[in-house]
């Protein structure tokens, strides 16, 4: 066994791998129907495939920070720039896994609950993920001012709940190729 550090938009194995896995990575890179054919090529006969992507774009966490991109003063320093997930639904994965000769497979979509003290938790949450996006193309103070404004539209979106239970969706995939 051996490990790697490089980037993964760019690695290519000098030969075939028995096992790729990926736990919130592939995420961060667009065309996940290139890519998943990319990797996959990769894999030796009988290799595994185990990814795992968050997929919860669609809950108010992720919308909010759209809509705040593209509110002004942001949508300007962002030079129109918002953070759309790559993310395919579930069944999009199986027929891709299908379609690049996953002998077997398995996907499913899962729901953790993550129980936060109160619903400004989830901003707390996020900055680690989906917002260090906006921080990296935003000047510090101009950033702060976005975080401010998110706060701000997010908790008056989400139920005052104390504790509040954050869902999170996640996609996670397993296939066995020929």
């Amino acid at each position: 066994m051996a490990f790697e550090l490089g980037d993964i938009a760019a690695w290519a194995p000098s030969e075939p791998v028995d096992l790729i896995f990926s736990n919130a990575a592939l995420h961060w890179i667009e065309n996940h129907d290139q890519l998943f054919t990319r990797l996959t090529g990769a894999l030796s006969a009988g290799g595994q495939f185990a990814v795992q992507v968050p997929a919860n774009h669609d809950h108010p966490s992720h919308v909010v920070a759209e809509r705040v991109a593209a509110d002004e003063p942001f949508r300007t320093a962002l030079g129109g720039y918002v953070r759309r997930t790559p993310v395919l639904a579930p069944e999009r994965y199986a027929q891709l896994l299908h379609r690049l000769g996953c002998a077997s497979q398995h996907v499913r979509l899962q729901v953790y609950l993550h129980v936060l003290a109160e619903p400004a938790g989830v901003v707390e949450w996020v900055k680690g993920t989906l917002l260090t996006d906006y921080q990296r193309r935003l000047p510090d103070a101009m950033y702060e001012d976005f975080v401010a404004r998110y706060q701000k539209l997010l908790t008056a979106e989400l139920p005052d709940a104390r504790p509040f239970p954050f869902s999170f969706k996640r996609v996670l995939l397993w296939g066995r190729f020929a």
